[in-house]
């Protein structure tokens, strides 16, 4: 390992690192003087220091300093407004004044065992040693305060200003530390554009399995973190060549299927990342109207994804020399769902994915537009609130290179949005109920609530999208034909 001194930023970078900083130079200056006084160092630390030379602004202030937890305390209770214990045993204590919310960290020098997920902590003694155990170089960069004084000495200045990734001690030494931070990898070079060192790289792909030691939420975390970023296709691309998908995402190296000598069906892997990409594109602007999918939208980039996964376990041959992948849009929510599950993704984000999934090829049914009213109202009805995302994910599943295939799906697909536009203004269904309601459906059959209300309901639900609106007399009267096949008429 090489120490690389610390130089001072280029003029034009430093102007515009202090620029950025410059709404929370008071409270930088404020908490540095706090802490010389108390008799202790403090600095600005890791991702702040890094984005303010990359032009953002600081979104979240991290410091660290050489002060115990219980010392950092008293300094923050007597700046802030609250303060919260974020991990005493770590050194982490959280404070707040007004808007603003700070972590303070005591000078670190843990590590892990490589067996166990929890780290062995020690409090370091000095700023260096303490920068030395992070991630990578360009978060191992900080400014001392209260004199915003550059300190470098891993050199992520100069790799930040050339694209590298490179990890302050030997990677192999950093990885066997946190195994995350291989993930962390993949997420830097989807937000940040930069190019993982040669050593970095070969070893993450020798020791991608020790992935397995990490919890399935920290994992997710760090996935959401770069589905989320700016180009996430190079990060995911990361993850299959480095050989940490085939742990933690299995589904996505998996589509890389052995292309036939006849090449008879399409890289669907190389497929999948063009689909992500192209849903990418069709999201709307941050904070527009929820119908325009505001990105950057989760469900939206996991259900491009994932749309395919089911394709390796439904591929066939066929004796004509195609391929066939029945059924794969029900294999692969299946497969979805299994999937974030494992990695702990909460109920409705999974749910909304599979869905998505689900229903992705539902659109090629509907050919020249001679799908029905009922049809239509139905695709509506399956997608509910995810209408939107099924919109901009059907359109994104064309990838084909054939120019005037693309426009007519494109024609098609604008033919159909037309027709729900349509339909919804004259029958207003995007909050779809039966013509009688739960009460007006018991009062009827004389029947209390319970599953046989339940499945009246749900049968005059069925009438109404398959029909359209037909007037609370001919709906009672459905229920009433309905009600006498029906063994509980009877009882």
């Amino acid at each position: 390992m090489v120490l690389v001194p610390t130089r001072q930023p280029p003029a034009a970078w430093l102007r515009q690192a202090v620029a950025e900083l410059a709404p929370v130079l008071p409270v930088l200056t404020d908490l540095g003087e706090r802490f010389a006084a108390a008799g202790h160092t403090l600095a600005l630390v890791g991702g702040p220091v890094r984005d303010a030379f990359l032009g953002r602004a600081a979104i979240d202030l991290d410091f660290t300093t050489s002060a115990r937890p219980d010392t950092t305390e008293a300094v923050l209770k007597e700046w802030g407004s609250a303060t919260w214990d974020m991990g005493r045993a770590f050194g982490t204590i959280g404070a707040r004044r007004g808007d603003t919310v700070v972590e303070v960290t005591t000078y670190r020098a843990d590590a892990y065992d490589g067996q166990t997920r929890k780290p062995v902590v020690a409090f370091g003694d000095s700023l260096e040693d303490d920068l030395v155990r992070r991630d990578f170089t360009v978060n191992a960069m900080a400014l001392r305060l209260p004199d915003l004084a550059f300190v470098d000495p891993w050199g992520g200045l100069a790799d930040l200003e050339a694209g590298h990734l490179r990890t302050p001690t030997t990677p192999e030494v950093s990885f066997g530390d946190d195994p995350l931070r291989m993930m962390r990898a993949a997420r830097f070079v989807a937000q940040l554009g930069v190019v993982p060192a040669p050593e970095v790289y070969a070893a993450m792909r020798d020791m991608a399995g020790s992935i397995a030691i990490v919890s399935a939420e920290r994992v997710r975390d760090e996935l959401v973190k770069l589905l989320l970023a700016p180009h996430p296709r190079a990060g995911l691309e990361l993850l299959c060549a480095s050989g940490l998908a085939a742990h933690v995402l299995p589904e996505l190296p998996a589509l890389q299927l052995e292309v036939d000598e006849h090449h008879r069906h399409k890289d669907v892997y190389e497929h999948s990342m063009t689909v992500l990409e192209q849903a990418i594109d069709l999201e709307g602007a941050p904070g527009a109207p929820p119908e325009s999918v505001p990105g950057p939208d989760l469900v939206l980039r996991l259900a491009a994804l994932f749309h395919d996964i089911g394709k390796p376990a439904t591929r066939r041959f066929e004796d004509g020399g195609g391929v066939s992948f029945h059924h794969h849009e029900v294999v692969g929510a299946k497969l979805t769902s299994k999937r974030l599950k494992a990695l702990r993704f909460d109920k409705d984000t999974t749910r909304a994915v599979a869905r998505l999934v689900e229903l992705h090829l539902r659109f090629h049914g509907y050919g020249d537009g001679q799908w029905t009213d009922s049809a239509v109202r139905r695709y509506v009805v399956d997608a509910g609130d995810l209408l939107p995302r099924l919109h901009r994910l059907t359109r994104a599943d064309c990838t084909t290179r054939n120019v005037r295939k693309a426009k007519r799906l494109a024609a098609t697909y604008d033919d159909l949005e037309r027709r729900i536009e349509a339909l919804q203004a004259q029958e207003e269904f995007k909050a779809l109920r039966p013509e009688l309601d739960g009460n007006e459906i018991a009062a009827e059959l004389g029947i209390r609530p319970g599953p046989v209300l339940g499945r009246a309901y749900k049968h005059l639900l069925e009438v109404r999208t398959s029909e359209g609106p037909i007037g609370k007399e001919a709906a009672t009267q459905r229920l009433h034909a309905w009600w006498a096949e029906q063994p509980e008429s009877r009882a």
